[in-house]
């Protein structure tokens, strides 16, 4: 597994990703710091998500379940990699950094493509919940950017 234990190795890992789909990697690995904490095997089972938007879709137990969990560094909903094509059997691969931080990327950049402004593009990859989600994120952004000399 890749090893994120240094800010240069974190920028690099957002960077790779972020550059494919003409993001900002600052701003990737402030996502990645809010929905993580740079953690990569993070998850987080959501109940109302299971209720709301799976439970109707008659699927096997853990297929569903899984679905509303979110995993990995970008807390990639098993739902959301379904509908980008996910296709490998066990959602957990989201795990990966690779793998979660490209999906985590590439519905990103639908999020920026969509909305205006970089806040509103923010929330709504988080889904709304969060207000303050947008603002928070962007002030995490400067934890990854280079210090520029001579500056006090």
């Amino acid at each position: 597994m890749t090893d994120l234990s240094t800010n240069d190795a974190r920028v690099g890992l957002a960077k790779k990703w972020a550059t494919k789909y003409g993001l900002d990697p600052f701003i990737v690995c402030a996502v990645i710091e809010q929905e993580s904490g740079w953690n990569p095997w993070a998850m987080r089972f959501e109940p109302a998500f299971l209720a709301r938007y799976i439970s109707g879709m008659n699927l096997e137990a853990t297929e569903a379940q899984a679905r509303a969990t979110s995993f990995g560094l970008m807390q990639i909903m098993g739902q959301v990699a379904r509908e980008k094509g996910f296709q490998s059997k066990y959602l957990t691969q989201l795990c990966d950094p690779d793998v979660g931080v490209e999906l985590g990327c590439r519905k990103l950049q639908e999020c920026f493509s969509v909305h205006m402004d970089p806040e509103t593009s923010l929330l709504a990859y988080n889904g709304g919940g969060n207000p303050e989600y947008g603002h928070q994120v962007l002030a995490r952004v400067a934890h990854y950017m280079p210090a520029v000399e001579g500056a006090d």
